[in-house]
C-alpha cells in the first residue's frame, strides 16, 4: 500500500482512492467541513503533496478569500456579496437578524455588519478538477441560510470566481 498522511484525513492509498473524502475540523472558532473529490482510484503522489499543501494553508487561503469578499463587496462591478448581503438584510426576520447583527444601530451600517459575519464552512478540493482546484463556501450561519457565497480558486488559492449558490 503506498500511503500518503493527509493533515485531517490521515493516510490516503495513492494506488486505491475513494471517490469522496470529508471531515469536520476546528477553524477560527466554527467547525468546517473539509472534503476531498478523485475522479480516478489512482492519483500521482505528487498531486497528493499539492493537496497536502494547499490544506496546510487553508488559514492563508481565508484570509486572501476574505479579500476577495470585502473586494467584491465594495467594487461597483461586484454583485455577488452586496446582493447576498442585501438578500438577508431583506429576508431574514428580526429574530434571526439579532442574533447577527445590532439592530438598533444605523441601518446604514448592517450591511457592513453582516458582512462582518460572512465565515468559512466549507472547503472542497478537487486535485483533478479542470475547471477549478478548490471550492470555498462562506454563510452568514448555516442554520439561518441555504444561501453561500462560493469562491472557486485555483491549486494556488488564486480567484478564479465568486457566485452565490443555494
Amino acid at each position: 500500500m503506498a500511503t500518503y498522511i493527509m493533515p485531517h484525513f490521515g493516510p490516503l492509498d495513492h494506488t486505491s482512492l475513494d471517490e469522496y473524502y470529508d471531515t469536520e475540523t476546528d477553524f477560527n472558532g466554527t467547525k468546517i467541513q473539509i472534503d476531498l473529490n478523485f475522479g480516478n482510484k489512482t492519483i500521482d503522489p505528487e498531486k497528493l503533496a499539492i493537496v497536502k499543501d494547499f490544506i496546510d494553508n487553508i488559514r492563508i487561503h481565508d484570509i486572501n478569500n476574505r479579500k476577495y469578499i470585502d473586494n467584491d463587496y465594495n467594487e461597483d462591478e461586484g454583485d455577488t456579496v452586496k446582493f447576498y448581503v442585501q438578500h438577508h438584510l431583506e429576508d431574514l426576520g428580526e429574530n434571526e437578524l439579532t442574533t447577527l447583527i445590532d439592530i438598533n444601530s444605523k441601518s446604514s451600517e448592517h450591511e457592513k455588519q453582516l458582512l462582518k459575519k460572512i465565515h468559512l464552512v466549507r472547503v472542497g478540493i478537487y486535485p483533478e478538477g479542470e475547471d477549478q482546484f478548490a471550492i470555498f463556501d462562506y454563510s452568514i450561519g448555516q442554520e439561518i441560510t441555504n444561501y453561500l457565497i462560493v469562491i472557486n480558486t485555483d491549486e494556488n488559492g488564486n480567484l478564479d470566481y465568486m457566485t452565490m449558490e443555494s
